[in-house]
């Protein structure tokens, strides 16, 4: 399975933007860290807009562009449809449920069997989540330390999309709001960016 590799507050230093979500990014980063796209073209800030996206996700380019494609022949906006799409992924929303620490964390999480979708488990980082569907930890996996304490200290209610259930359970309620969506990124930039392309 291909995956983005390479350290990430590097790769958030280069970006100007915090795409880990790591905690710890903002203070290693220092002033590394801004999106201040300095003095790009038109073309190169739509390319590190689109570096950008993926990086939040961790997708590689092949699969990001399969994305983008579908989401151009949906009905709503190009740019809010990619971003939903990228936004239910099965190793992002176990990321926002607060079980992982971060997107790498919860890709490795999903892959190893800990997360179970609707009592069965489900080892595709990339599986859309479906409206309804609940997610939970695996019984076994609850006696691990880390997960429990991340789940228990990271969880944000704040996105109203994904509800705690009783138990190491989330669901997802809803498809998410564009501007729900707790990513800095300017989508325009990207649709134009890939437009040429299809």
């Amino acid at each position: 399975m291909a995956k983005m590799m390479g350290p990430r507050f590097k790769q958030a230093r280069r970006l100007g933007l915090n795409v880990s979500g790591h905690p710890k990014a903002e203070k290693r980063m220092g002033k590394g860290l801004g999106r201040e796209d300095k003095k790009l073209t038109e073309y190169g800030r739509q390319l590190l807009e689109k570096q950008r996206l993926r990086a939040y996700y961790g997708v590689m380019e092949k699969q990001f562009f399969n994305y983008f494609k579908k989401a151009y022949t949906s009905q709503e906006s190009t740019g809010d449809a990619l971003v939903k799409m990228l936004e239910v992924r099965l190793d992002n929303l176990v990321y926002r449920a607060g079980f992982a620490s971060s997107i790498r964390q919860a890709r490795q999480m999903v892959v190893h069997g800990h997360i179970l979708v609707n009592g069965k488990k489900v080892n595709r980082p990339s599986y859309a989540v479906q409206v309804g569907d609940e997610l939970e930890l695996r019984e076994k996996s609850r006696k691990n330390e880390m997960f429990k304490e991340n789940f228990e200290a990271n969880f944000s209610f704040s996105l109203p999309y994904l509800s705690k259930m009783e138990g190491f359970k989330v669901k997802l309620d809803r498809m998410p709001e564009r501007e729900e969506v707790p990513i800095e990124i300017t989508d325009s930039l990207v649709v134009e960016f890939y437009s040429r392309l299809v």
